[in-house]
Protein backbone atom coordinates (compact mmCIF):
# COMPACT_ATOMS: atom_id res chain seq x y z
CA UNK A 1 0.00 0.00 0.00
CA UNK A 2 1.07 3.24 -0.89
CA UNK A 3 0.60 6.35 1.13
CA UNK A 4 1.55 9.16 -1.89
CA UNK A 5 0.11 8.29 -5.52
CA UNK A 6 2.86 8.05 -7.96
CA UNK A 7 3.70 10.91 -10.64
CA UNK A 8 1.27 8.04 -13.18
CA UNK A 9 -1.63 8.22 -10.78
CA UNK A 10 -1.37 12.10 -10.38
CA UNK A 11 -1.29 12.53 -14.61
CA UNK A 12 -4.25 10.13 -14.72
CA UNK A 13 -6.30 12.23 -12.46
CA UNK A 14 -5.37 15.28 -14.12
CA UNK A 15 -6.40 14.30 -17.50
CA UNK A 16 -9.47 12.45 -15.68
CA UNK A 17 -10.43 16.20 -14.37
CA UNK A 18 -10.08 17.45 -17.72
CA UNK A 19 -12.09 14.97 -19.75
CA UNK A 20 -14.91 15.91 -17.96
CA UNK A 21 -17.97 16.30 -21.17
CA UNK A 22 -19.64 19.47 -21.27
CA UNK A 23 -22.70 18.55 -21.31
CA UNK A 24 -22.47 16.87 -18.10
CA UNK A 25 -21.08 20.29 -16.70
CA UNK A 26 -24.14 21.70 -18.22
CA UNK A 27 -26.33 19.62 -16.58
CA UNK A 28 -24.72 19.02 -12.86
CA UNK A 29 -24.37 23.24 -13.14
CA UNK A 30 -28.50 23.35 -14.22
CA UNK A 31 -29.25 20.43 -11.60
CA UNK A 32 -27.36 22.70 -8.63
CA UNK A 33 -28.90 25.89 -9.50
CA UNK A 34 -32.43 24.58 -9.68
CA UNK A 35 -32.01 22.42 -6.25
CA UNK A 36 -30.14 25.50 -4.56
CA UNK A 37 -33.71 27.11 -3.53
CA UNK A 38 -35.47 27.47 -6.55
CA UNK A 39 -35.85 31.08 -6.25
CA UNK A 40 -34.01 34.53 -6.66
CA UNK A 41 -33.97 37.30 -4.39
CA UNK A 42 -34.30 40.97 -5.36
CA UNK A 43 -31.15 43.06 -4.67
CA UNK A 44 -32.55 46.45 -5.96
CA UNK A 45 -35.61 48.17 -7.86
CA UNK A 46 -34.64 51.12 -10.24
CA UNK A 47 -35.73 53.39 -13.16
CA UNK A 48 -34.22 53.21 -16.60
CA UNK A 49 -36.23 55.57 -18.64
CA UNK A 50 -39.44 54.60 -19.74
CA UNK A 51 -38.93 50.95 -17.49
CA UNK A 52 -38.68 49.79 -13.90
CA UNK A 53 -35.36 47.34 -13.68
CA UNK A 54 -35.95 44.71 -11.02
CA UNK A 55 -32.16 43.20 -10.43
CA UNK A 56 -32.10 39.54 -8.54
CA UNK A 57 -29.64 37.39 -7.45
CA UNK A 58 -29.22 34.17 -6.58
CA UNK A 59 -29.82 32.80 -2.46
CA UNK A 60 -25.64 31.79 -2.72
CA UNK A 61 -24.94 34.97 -4.25
CA UNK A 62 -23.03 33.84 -7.61
CA UNK A 63 -25.37 34.61 -10.16
CA UNK A 64 -27.56 37.65 -10.90
CA UNK A 65 -30.60 37.85 -13.10
CA UNK A 66 -32.34 41.14 -14.38
CA UNK A 67 -36.41 41.70 -14.73
CA UNK A 68 -37.77 44.87 -16.98
CA UNK A 69 -41.44 46.09 -16.53
CA UNK A 70 -43.34 49.08 -18.12
CA UNK A 71 -42.53 51.81 -15.99
CA UNK A 72 -46.28 53.71 -14.60
CA UNK A 73 -46.63 57.07 -16.78
CA UNK A 74 -48.97 59.71 -16.74
CA UNK A 75 -50.17 59.38 -12.73
CA UNK A 76 -51.78 55.67 -14.16
CA UNK A 77 -50.39 52.20 -13.11
CA UNK A 78 -52.42 50.92 -16.08
CA UNK A 79 -49.46 50.82 -17.94
CA UNK A 80 -47.52 48.85 -15.68
CA UNK A 81 -49.60 46.08 -14.98
CA UNK A 82 -47.04 43.49 -15.07
CA UNK A 83 -44.95 45.01 -12.47
CA UNK A 84 -48.00 45.66 -10.28
CA UNK A 85 -48.99 41.94 -10.46
CA UNK A 86 -45.45 40.95 -9.78
CA UNK A 87 -45.36 43.51 -6.34
CA UNK A 88 -49.05 41.75 -5.69
CA UNK A 89 -47.77 38.14 -6.06
CA UNK A 90 -44.59 39.44 -3.66
CA UNK A 91 -47.02 40.59 -1.38
CA UNK A 92 -46.02 44.57 -1.46
CA UNK A 93 -48.19 47.57 -1.99
CA UNK A 94 -47.31 49.26 -5.04
CA UNK A 95 -46.81 52.60 -2.27
CA UNK A 96 -43.92 50.55 0.00
CA UNK A 97 -41.69 49.59 -2.78
CA UNK A 98 -38.83 49.45 -0.60
CA UNK A 99 -40.20 46.16 1.26
CA UNK A 100 -39.54 44.46 -2.16
CA UNK A 101 -35.66 44.36 -1.49
CA UNK A 102 -34.63 41.08 -0.04
CA UNK A 103 -37.71 39.39 -1.21
CA UNK A 104 -37.53 35.56 -2.26
CA UNK A 105 -39.47 34.88 -5.64
CA UNK A 106 -39.48 31.19 -7.39
CA UNK A 107 -37.82 30.83 -10.74
CA UNK A 108 -36.03 28.15 -12.18
CA UNK A 109 -33.13 27.82 -14.29
CA UNK A 110 -33.55 26.84 -17.62
CA UNK A 111 -31.20 26.81 -20.53
CA UNK A 112 -28.43 28.84 -19.24
CA UNK A 113 -30.64 31.98 -17.54
CA UNK A 114 -33.24 32.23 -14.79
CA UNK A 115 -36.95 32.38 -15.37
CA UNK A 116 -39.39 33.49 -13.04
CA UNK A 117 -42.43 31.92 -11.89
CA UNK A 118 -44.70 32.21 -14.71
CA UNK A 119 -47.60 34.06 -12.36
CA UNK A 120 -44.80 37.19 -12.27
CA UNK A 121 -45.06 37.53 -16.36
CA UNK A 122 -48.79 37.43 -17.53
CA UNK A 123 -47.99 36.89 -21.54
CA UNK A 124 -48.71 40.21 -23.25
CA UNK A 125 -52.13 38.46 -24.85
CA UNK A 126 -53.09 37.02 -21.83
CA UNK A 127 -52.96 40.98 -19.85
CA UNK A 128 -55.53 41.86 -22.97
CA UNK A 129 -57.53 39.27 -22.65
CA UNK A 130 -57.47 39.40 -19.01
CA UNK A 131 -58.30 43.11 -19.36
CA UNK A 132 -61.51 42.15 -21.82
CA UNK A 133 -62.61 39.62 -19.31
CA UNK A 134 -62.39 41.70 -16.08
CA UNK A 135 -64.24 44.35 -18.09
CA UNK A 136 -67.27 41.74 -18.63
CA UNK A 137 -67.02 40.66 -15.53
CA UNK A 138 -67.78 44.42 -14.07
CA UNK A 139 -70.74 45.00 -16.15
CA UNK A 140 -72.29 41.31 -14.90
CA UNK A 141 -71.55 42.35 -11.45
CA UNK A 142 -73.05 45.85 -12.19
CA UNK A 143 -76.08 44.55 -13.84
CA UNK A 144 -76.80 41.75 -11.09
CA UNK A 145 -76.64 44.19 -8.18
CA UNK A 146 -79.78 44.63 -6.68
CA UNK A 147 -81.18 48.27 -7.36
CA UNK A 148 -80.70 49.19 -3.47
CA UNK A 149 -77.18 48.14 -3.36
CA UNK A 150 -77.22 51.12 -6.51
CA UNK A 151 -78.77 53.47 -4.84
CA UNK A 152 -76.97 53.44 -1.79
CA UNK A 153 -73.53 53.77 -3.40
CA UNK A 154 -75.03 56.50 -5.84
CA UNK A 155 -76.20 58.11 -2.21
CA UNK A 156 -72.75 57.70 -0.87
CA UNK A 157 -70.88 59.02 -4.17
CA UNK A 158 -72.84 62.40 -4.50
CA UNK A 159 -73.88 62.84 -0.35
CA UNK A 160 -72.12 66.15 -0.67
CA UNK A 161 -74.59 67.90 -3.93
CA UNK A 162 -77.37 66.01 -2.13
CA UNK A 163 -76.42 67.88 1.35
CA UNK A 164 -76.14 71.19 -0.55
CA UNK A 165 -79.28 70.74 -2.38
CA UNK A 166 -81.20 70.52 0.99
CA UNK A 167 -79.46 73.53 2.62
CA UNK A 168 -80.20 75.35 -0.33
CA UNK A 169 -83.82 73.81 -0.69
CA UNK A 170 -84.87 73.77 3.00
CA UNK A 171 -83.66 77.50 3.00
CA UNK A 172 -86.15 78.47 -0.53
CA UNK A 173 -89.09 76.81 1.08
CA UNK A 174 -88.30 78.77 4.76
CA UNK A 175 -88.72 81.55 1.99
CA UNK A 176 -91.72 80.49 0.10
CA UNK A 177 -93.51 79.94 3.50
CA UNK A 178 -92.47 83.15 5.16
CA UNK A 179 -94.20 84.74 1.95
CA UNK A 180 -97.33 82.70 2.04
CA UNK A 181 -97.64 83.63 5.58
CA UNK A 182 -96.66 87.07 5.90
CA UNK A 183 -96.83 88.40 2.35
Amino acid sequence: MRDRPSDGDRQWELSAEADVDDEVQRRLREAYLNDAERELIVTGVRSAGREVVVEFRTPHGDARHTERFPAPSNGSLAESEAFVAFLEAVGVSPLDVDAVVGARVPATYEDGEWRLDESYLPDPADRVSDANAGNERAADRESARQPSARAREWLWTYRYWLFAALLVGGELLFVAVVIALYG
